[in-house]
Order: structure tokens, then C-alpha cells, then sequence
């Protein structure tokens, strides 16, 4: 019997975090960040997901790379539970 998209969708997410490729992420934001998200990637050509990965992962090796010693340790510590 052939699978849904649904089934084939779930198995892809099974997939990728099994493989430690990504996570699931499911919170409400505010209309006015839903809309500003949906502009900025549009504008960026870019979907939802890649414009919210680069306005994340930016600031952050950003910081990263100002970060020295100790500081850089307890940033990185900081995500560890």
C-alpha cells in the first residue's frame, strides 16, 4: 500500500532527527513577528525556515567569534542540559 504524504513527511522529520540534522520547533509568535518573518524571507528569496536558521545562527557566530576564555566557555556550557 502506498504511503501518505503525511506518513512520507513524518518519516523525513524521523529521520533527520534521528540523524542529529534538525530538531522540531513548534512556538506562537506574535502576528506582527509571523508577518515580518513571512516579508524578510520573501524579500530575501529565502523560505520561512532558512530566513528564521540565518536571523539565529548570525548573531550567535557573531558573538561566538567575540567571545574569549571563559566567556566563550559559559556561552557554549549555557545550552548544555
Amino acid at each position: 500500500m502506498a504511503k501518505t504524504n503525511a506518513q512520507r513527511q513524518a518519516e523525513y522529520r524521523a529521520r533527520r532527527r534521528r540523524d542529529g540534522v534538525s530538531t522540531r520547533l513548534n512556538i506562537e509568535v506574535s502576528l506582527v513577528a509571523h508577518f515580518a518573518l513571512e516579508r524578510l524571507a520573501h524579500h530575501h528569496g529565502l523560505t520561512q525556515r532558512q530566513m528564521l536558521e540565518q536571523l539565529i545562527t548570525g548573531p550567535h557566530e557573531a558573538l561566538c567569534k567575540s567571545l574569549e576564555g571563559d566567556d566563550f566557555r559559559r556561552y557554549i556550557d549555557m545550552g548544555v542540559a
